[in-house]
């Protein structure tokens, strides 16, 4: 089974879930590389988006099972959205680097 490495994107975050909540979560489809959570604030800082981007070590097939039980899920007081992370972003992120 040929594993590849994928970036997704997961929105719909409570603010209160943690790194290691996504790693736990992800990690029964496959290898979690890296997570970054990121939570957008209004002007009083108070959290009203939060995401994550997840690398992620997954089979084509581990991949569909993982986005058909998990996205549109309720998790944490959240409704996940989960989709692969768009290429321009990844083209970004190595510009940045």
């Amino acid at each position: 089974m040929k594993l590849t490495m994928r970036r997704l994107y997961v929105g719909g975050l409570n603010h209160t879930v943690t790194q290691k909540d996504l790693k736990d979560r992800f990690g029964k489809f496959g290898e979690v590389l890296d997570v970054e959570l990121r939570t957008r604030k209004d002007e009083e800082g108070v959290p009203y988006k939060t995401f994550a981007y997840i690398n992620i070590n997954v089979s084509d097939a581990d991949l569909k099972k993982c986005m058909t039980v998990l996205n549109k899920s309720k998790w944490k007081g959240g409704t996940l959205q989960i989709e692969t992370a768009k290429e321009s972003f990844l083209h970004r992120s190595i510009i940045i680097i």
